[in-house]
C-alpha cells in the first residue's frame, strides 16, 4: 500500500513538474565535488548540472539532446560545500526554430553541519537556499529535431 502511495505521490509531482515545463535533478555533493579549501565546491559544478537539465528539457521537447551554445547569465549566490544537497532546476522560457531560451535555478536544499563533535550532521534548509542563477541558449538542428513540445 505504502509503495503504491508513493508511487502515485512520485507520479503526480513529476506530472506536475512536466506540466510547467521543468526538469530538475537533486544531487549531493561529495568530499570529491569539492575544490577549494574548507570543502568548498567549484561554481562550475552548478554549471555541470545545469548542462544536465537542458539536456533533459532538449529531449522532452525535441527528441534530441542538442547543444548548448551559450550562458547569457551566471550569478553565483551563495557557496556550496560538500555534503550540501543541491536541487538544479531548469525550464524552456522560448523556442525559436532551432533556438531555446532557457534560464535554471540551483538550490541547496540540505546543508552539512560543520561540527567536529557531530560529522555527520545534517540541516533541511525550509526554505530552501538560492545559490546559483543562469539564463542560456540551447540549439537543437533542424534536422535532428524529432517531435515538438
Amino acid at each position: 500500500m505504502t509503495e503504491d502511495y508513493n508511487q502515485q505521490k512520485y507520479s503526480s509531482i513529476s506530472q506536475a513538474l512536466n506540466r510547467e515545463g521543468y526538469a530538475i535533478i537533486r544531487m549531493r555533493m561529495s568530499s570529491a565535488d569539492a575544490h577549494y579549501a574548507g570543502n568548498l565546491v567549484d561554481g562550475a559544478k552548478m554549471l555541470q548540472l545545469f548542462g544536465d537539465v537542458a539536456t533533459e528539457l532538449l529531449i522532452r521537447h525535441d527528441g534530441d539532446e542538442g547543444l548548448f551554445v551559450a550562458y547569457d547569465q551566471v550569478e553565483f549566490k551563495a557557496p556550496v560545500y560538500g555534503g550540501d544537497y543541491v536541487e538544479a532546476y531548469g525550464r524552456i522560457v522560448s523556442a525559436g526554430n532551432s533556438s531555446r531560451k532557457m534560464e535554471f535555478y540551483a538550490f541547496k536544499v540540505i546543508q552539512a553541519e560543520i561540527d567536529p563533535l557531530s560529522p555527520s550532521a545534517a540541516e533541511v534548509l525550509d526554505p530552501p537556499l538560492l545559490v546559483t542563477y543562469a539564463s542560456g541558449t540551447c540549439v537543437v538542428p533542424k534536422d535532428k529535431q524529432r517531435r515538438r513540445g
